[in-house]
């Protein structure tokens, strides 16, 4: 007598396991029972055809009842639910449209999967317009719901898979989209600064997020969402996308043992606790393949393999329930983030130690039409251990997530992702690929040939006043400010320049990406310096801090976001040269807007088109600075589109007049016009730093930018007073002739060995002039930037502990740069 397997479920496990065991076994009887109209349909198609870019609802169904018969001989029952296991008879009672049964088995296959989330909110018993995500009854009743009633807006609550790709799906339906996720970032099997690319590019495409906002129930019948921090929405419609809980009830009340959170725990030949019951996919447990930590891990994949290798058991052959990495993928508009393997979290929390690299390498040959820049973070165990992968982009993501979790699988070493052959061509990859590179830095770090600091260390070690240099060049500067401390020496003039940099501290080095960091901080290494490089370069700092923006009237398709309007109505008028900056690195893009900007005749425009997604926010920033206009700036599915014309237009001119008029004279405002002002003190003499300081204030409090840049003999002025330190050499010597602090200067004239200076204070005493220290710390206030020259603190012995607090520290190219900025420069 052949054995007799009823699988309780269908979709991936159920349907898997049912067709492998025909396969295997023709003789067996093979029964199903699904609780659902549906016994095997594409789970993670739903969002798309809510969003109807899947078009035809039958392309959901991957087998029927009829195909399931005709096929492979099974009987599928549909609308009925198992209801109780009696394991001591081995029977189910099965609740079917006709009335109850019961039906014995040899093998009993769960395949239960799981449910959405919703707790019991205040007033969802009211509301009509509150929906769940997992079945096809579900994306009928929201597509029924979009027709019928025509919302304009949608909330969408939980930012994970779902809750993203529902997200996406209904702005494209043409509704405005409110995310509102309850912990800091959406995509939990990212890390945070992962995960901030994708909150940017949600700004970008008009999406509300609220991150760290909880819902706490509903008013007005479903129409009025009250927020945790106080708050309430308005919406249309509300999709929950929380999560999902194991439909384990079933196997609860039979005795079948669960862990805490109610998913079924099975033994590696996927045995529960009862004789010949089994369990499969979403409703039970697997085994984490990096922590080894026994979790649920609710993906198609690993349900799929479930249900074969079970077949394989119950039929001889050897296959046990395999440990999952978790690989996953999402899209988000034009994004692709997937990972594999434990995050920072997974890590921290089962107490491993562990190592990170950040990169930004391109997905194909820089040089060939259509690159675009791929976010990629590694994070591997001290022993080489690969032990997970991030990587955000819109091209070649998930071709090297797979690259990297296979090499998971097989327990390479990260750096042997250095000798991975990967197929080459221009268009679909680089000579070096981003995994190769993935493994050359992790041989350096393995190799101690570089020290490195991450994105999360620099606030502190900026609060510490830690010496920071930023090796971009020139014109990266004006499309993205340097760290608020940090000296700029281009890499180019790095080994001129050695002289300006110290040697009784650590240098944090930084340029956009880190790949010239890396290299300064070898050329720094080798000259005694002791330097770090910051992984993954401003970029990755940058986008950790990244701030979301929130809309009073979230954007619906088709509006594109702009950073300005003006002078719309000459685009159609002038003529544009069109250029292709995709595929190209910071600061390529901005430097390629440049060089044709500065062949071009005032009035003419420049359409360019980029594929990093930071040139959004560079361009604008670039033309604001260099004093030229937005026409347009715009994201087009997976590239950025902004016309620049070449000068400031008269309405340009007029919103910066508007803005100036409007701004508070205690705000800091952008030097649009080249006001401002920069002052060279060379001098180290009382009256001459009075004057130089009463034109900084009042430079300062007409709105203008101020530099002072003290060298020689002006950085007496800003010596702190009452500072020793133990000097040797010609140090010594300037420190006993020198004045200590602005207390101590003398007089240019008739200082007669102090008593002029004491006569001087007096003065300002009586006419209520402030004293020297004084107008150092109201300078300061005011917002006047002070910068020592780091050369003449090297000829003069001066050191950083000897100077009052706040001052920065530079070279000519720190003064000259902010020179070029201003239209008043002074020298006393």
């Amino acid at each position: 007598m052949s054995n007799k397997f009823i699988i309780v479920g269908g979709v991936a496990g159920g349907a898997s396991v049912a067709t492998r065991l025909r396969r295997l076994n023709e003789d067996a009887q093979i029964v199903m029972y699904e609780a659902g109209p549906y016994i095997s349909f594409a789970n993670c198609g739903l969002p798309y055809y809510v969003g109807q870019q899947i078009k035809e609802r039958d392309s959901l169904f991957v087998s029927t009842p009829e195909d399931m018969q005709q096929d492979f001989n099974i009987p599928v029952h549909l609308n009925s639910k198992v209801t109780a296991i009696d394991a001591d008879a081995q029977q189910v009672t099965v609740q079917t449209p006709d009335g109850q049964i019961q039906d014995h088995y040899d093998h009993l296959i769960l395949s239960t999967g799981a449910s959405p989330i919703v707790p019991n909110f205040p007033g969802l018993a009211e509301a009509q317009n509150v929906f769940t995500v997992r079945t096809v009854p579900d994306v009928d009743a929201i597509t029924q719901f979009i027709e019928t009633t025509k919302p304009t807006h949608a909330t969408v609550v939980g930012g994970g898979f779902i809750g993203l790709e529902m997200v996406e799906n209904l702005h494209d339906r043409g509704l405005a989209v409110t995310l509102v996720e309850a912990s800091d970032q959406v995509m939990p099997n990212l890390d945070f600064e992962m995960a901030q690319y994708l909150h940017e590019h949600l700004n970008l495409n008009g999406v509300d997020v609220r991150l760290n906002t909880k819902l706490n129930g509903f008013t007005a019948h479903g129409h009025v969402l009250e927020l945790g921090n106080g708050e309430t929405l308005q919406t249309d419609m509300v999709i929950l996308a929380i999560g999902v809980k194991p439909t384990s009830k079933l196997a609860i009340d039979a005795g079948i043992k669960t862990n805490e959170k109610g998913f079924i725990t099975t033994n590696a030949q996927f045995e529960t606790n009862l004789p010949n019951v089994y369990a499969i996919g979403d409703v039970s447990t697997v085994v984490n393949a990096v922590t080894k930590q026994t979790v649920s891990i609710p993906l198609a994949g690993p349900a799929n393999r479930q249900g074969r290798y079970l077949a394989d058991q119950l039929c001889g052959i050897d296959h046990t329930n395999p440990a999952v990495l978790g690989t996953s993928v999402a899209k988000v508009f034009a994004l692709t983030a997937a990972a594999t393997g434990a995050n920072e979290k997974q890590l921290t929390a089962a107490n491993m130690a562990y190592d990170v690299i950040h990169l930004h390498p391109n997905s194909s040959a820089a040089y060939y039409p259509g690159a675009a820049p791929i976010e990629l973070k590694v994070l591997f165990a001290p022993t080489g251990e690969i032990l997970g992968a991030q990587a955000v982009g819109t091209k070649g993501v998930t071709k090297r997530i797979d690259v990297i979790a296979t090499a998971m699988h097989f327990h390479a070493k990260v750096s042997e992702l250095a000798d991975i052959e990967v197929a080459y061509a221009p268009p679909y990859a680089s000579a070096k690929d981003p995994v190769n590179f993935a493994g050359f830095i992790a041989m350096d770090v393995a190799d101690n040939l570089v020290k490195r600091v991450q994105w999360h260390q620099v606030d502190q070690l900026i609060a510490n006043k830690a010496y920071f240099l930023d090796v971009r060049n020139p014109d990266e500067l004006l499309a993205e400010p340097k760290i608020e401390t940090a000296v700029s020496i281009p890499r180019s003039e790095i080994r001129d320049r050695l002289s300006e940099l110290p040697k009784n501290q650590p240098i944090y080095v930084y340029c956009a990406v880190g790949l010239r960091g890396y290299n300064v901080a070898r050329v720094l290494a080798q000259n005694g310096f002791d330097v770090y490089n910051l992984d993954g370069g401003l970029k990755t700092y940058r986008v950790a801090k990244y701030q979301l923006t929130h809309p009073e009237t979230p954007a619906a398709k088709p509006a594109a976001p702009t950073t300005a309007t003006a002078a719309t109505t000459a685009q159609s008028t002038t003529k544009q040269i069109e250029l292709d900056a995709c595929g190209l690195q910071c600061p390529g893009p901005i430097l390629k807007v440049r060089q044709t900007m500065d062949d071009l005749a005032d009035g003419q425009q420049v359409k360019v088109t980029a594929s990093d997604f930071g040139f959004y926010k560079d361009i604008d920033a670039w033309a604001k600075a260099t004093h030229n206009t937005i026409i347009n700036n715009e994201i087009q599915g997976d590239k950025v589109v902004a016309t620049v014309q070449k000068g400031v237009t008269t309405e340009a001119c007029d919103t910066l007049a508007t803005e100036a008029a409007t701004t508070s004279s205690h705000e800091p405002t952008t030097n649009t016009n080249n006001e401002g002002t920069t002052i060279v003190v060379f001098d180290g003499d009382f009256d001459k730093a009075i004057a130089s300081l009463i034109i900084a204030q009042g430079a300062a409090a007409m709105g203008q930018p101020v530099t002072m840049f003290f060298t020689f003999w002006g950085l007496n002025v800003i010596k702190r007073p009452g500072v020793k330190l133990h000097k040797r050499g010609m140090a010594k010597m300037f420190d006993m002739a020198l004045p200590h602090g602005a207390q101590k200067l003398p007089l240019s004239n008739l200082n007669m060995l102090g008593a002029g200076r004491s006569m001087m204070k007096k003065l300002m005493r009586k006419n209520n002039v402030d004293q020297l220290e004084t107008m150092l710390q109201k300078a300061q206030d005011a917002g006047v930037k002070m910068v020592a020259c780091t050369m003449s603190m090297d000829l003069m012995g001066v050191e950083q502990a000897e100077l009052i607090d706040g001052v920065e520290f530079g070279g000519v190219a720190s003064y000259l740069g902010d020179a070029r900025q201003r239209n008043t420069s002074l020298f006393i």
